[in-house]
């Protein structure tokens, strides 16, 4: 997946769950009765809802920072942790809306939502391409260890030379 993907998948993210986020921060119940049909929320349905507004906007801000990397550890965890979070967001809210019979005037267009983030999200960690194997059949290029080698005169010379690790 270009990178150019990944930077706008983790655009959408940040933007969709930073504003879900604090909405069920501020304002929880006006998001459960349009996602869930929910009139009037309990005092402990609140506070969760605004837990989890925590942690939407915590994906938010991490996504917001992340869409600037190109494929680092760091941005593959993230983008992996997201996609646990879409497939597991879209099916427990479509069991709200089949099975518990929860349902709000935006609980099928979130279900379909989070099933074309998860779709998304799974294509930007795919590898860029074939190509990007390296010989041994590594999906990413080994780390390379480097040597420091310091000249002699008055002011010095530092060559830094690369090599692949066996």
């Amino acid at each position: 997946m270009p990178a150019g993907n990944r930077k706008l998948f983790l655009l959408i993210t940040a933007l969709v769950e930073a504003a879900t986020g604090l909405c069920l921060l501020f304002l929880p119940a006006v998001l459960f009765a349009v996602l869930l049909g929910l009139d009037h929320a309990t005092v402990d349905a609140i506070f969760v809802g605004r837990l989890a507004g925590a942690a939407l906007l915590a994906i938010g801000i991490a996504s917001w920072m992340a869409r600037i990397d190109t494929r680092t550890p760091a941005q593959l965890g993230l983008l992996t942790g997201i996609l646990i979070y879409n497939v597991a967001a879209s099916m427990l809210l479509a069991f709200a809306g089949a099975d518990l019979k929860m349902i709000g005037v935006l609980l099928w267009p979130a279900v379909a939502v989070h099933a074309i983030l998860a779709v998304w999200c799974f294509s930007c960690l795919r590898p860029d391409s074939v190509a990007r194997r390296s010989p041994r059949g590594h999906l990413f290029p080994r780390p390379r260890k480097s040597a420091t080698f310091t000249g002699g005169g008055t002011l010095g010379a530092c060559v830094t030379v690369n090599t692949p690790l066996t």
